[in-house]
């Protein structure tokens, strides 16, 4: 028998996939339960992954007592979820929404961050996003942050060492798109213009606040296949999963009608 050719598609198996999964959860009494239960089965099934899940953590099988501790905090867990549940608890809470938002969208990428692309796949990719990598330079610098722009000014000629913030101090041979997505465009717009050893400049803003930026050395990338299939492989895989992401929703998106008050 031959199928037809969307059968085929990654996409339409999670899909599927995600149908059978909801399916097999509400006939095996799993996490879609009524909330007004007042049932709760620790069956072999589940008690074998509380035993797993500690041999995962903890690098051993658990005694008897530690398997106990862990089935006891398990119907705890399951009771304030429950709980939870009945008195609606997860309705209009936005951590919530976002961490069930990001589920769906990490379910729909998931395959694609494992997948091994072609060359043909990898050589597409690169002709279609030529711009990107031929004659690109990557970068090596050094930034200080500042809250405001004045304090960033002053700090070009009292020499401050800047403020605390999450981001790297360096950066060695970064590409524009990396310090792009670190910083944000107008940053890597600005740090592409300085001069390799002219010093502090700036003040540069970004999407966090103020900086001096000292660019250390720059190189142009070599634009070979080879030389650059490392990266060809990563940033082909990030447009994989945003382009499934993006197709499944898609897919989801058309099952509903959306009626907007204007």
């Amino acid at each position: 028998m031959t199928f037809p050719g969307w059968t085929r598609e990654p996409l339409v198996h999670f899909l599927l996939g995600g149908a059978l999964l909801y399916a097999l959860i509400a006939m095996s009494g799993g996490y879609a339960v009524d909330p007004a239960s007042r049932v709760i089965e620790v069956g072999e099934r589940e008690q074998a992954q509380l035993a797993l899940q500690f041999e995962r953590t903890m690098g051993r099988a658990p005694t008897d007592a530690e398997l106990d501790a862990a089935i006891e905090q398990y119907v705890r867990d399951e009771v304030l979820y429950r709980e939870a549940l009945r008195l609606g608890l997860d309705q209009g809470d936005a951590v919530v929404r976002r961490r069930l938002v990001s589920k769906m969208d990490m379910a729909a990428g998931a395959a694609a961050e494992v997948a091994e692309p072609s060359e043909a796949q990898l050589r597409e990719f690169l002709a279609d996003n030529a711009d990107l990598y031929a004659g690109s330079q990557e970068i090596s610098f050094e930034q200080r942050y500042f809250a405001t722009e004045a304090a960033a000014r002053a700090a070009l000629s009292n020499g401050a060492e800047g403020e605390a913030i999450s981001l790297p101090a360096s950066m060695e041979d970064a590409s524009p798109r990396d310090i792009r997505d670190r910083f944000g465009a107008e940053f890597a717009q600005a740090v592409e213009r300085i001069e390799a050893g002219s010093g502090w400049s700036g003040p540069v803003r970004s999407g966090f606040g103020w900086h001096v930026v000292r660019v250390t050395g720059r190189s142009v990338v070599e634009t070979g296949f080879e030389s650059i299939r490392p990266r060809l492989e990563n940033d082909w895989r990030s447009a994989e999963i945003a382009r499934r992401k993006a197709e499944a929703y898609q897919l989801l998106r058309n099952a509903y009608r959306v009626e907007i008050d204007r």
